[in-house]
């Protein structure tokens, strides 16, 4: 039975540390869109600059309600969470703060999903599977 999700893209090795369980919190710029709370997506794993493959899902992922750091402070403070350091190339901006968007479960796929179209700067819609 195919089904359509939603994907979000994630860069490869952050992917893999979210797949781990090691990273319990993305971060990003923005608060999650509230279409997007409690629903399933598929993680789509972006190469990034250490990848050598092609975008492909791995997992499904579902995210609560995001929150916002105060400040760089607090941010670090939550490293264990999100793992992000101050070399990192998401590291804290001040001009831009960052959102934590806790996540409440990822359950990897069997194999990895190809992902045959475009994809979204962020998020990548209507991918079709059968899952």
């Amino acid at each position: 039975m195919k089904r359509t999700y939603s994907g979000i893209n994630i860069q490869y090795p952050i992917s893999r540390l979210i797949l781990s369980g090691d990273k319990t919190v993305e971060t990003r710029t923005y608060p999650i869109p509230s279409k997007y709370i409690g629903v399933p997506l598929l993680l789509v794993e972006t190469p990034g600059v250490n990848g050598e493959f092609r975008a492909r899902a791995i997992a499904l992922i579902t995210f609560d309600e995001s929150f916002c750091y105060v400040n760089k402070s607090e941010f670090y403070e939550d490293f264990k969470r999100h793992l992000i350091d101050r070399n990192s190339p998401w590291a804290w901006v001040s001009s831009k703060g960052k959102w934590g968007w806790p996540i409440l479960n990822v359950s990897p796929l069997r194999a990895s999903l190809p992902i045959k179209k475009r994809l979204g700067i962020k998020f990548t819609r209507e991918i079709e599977t059968t899952l």
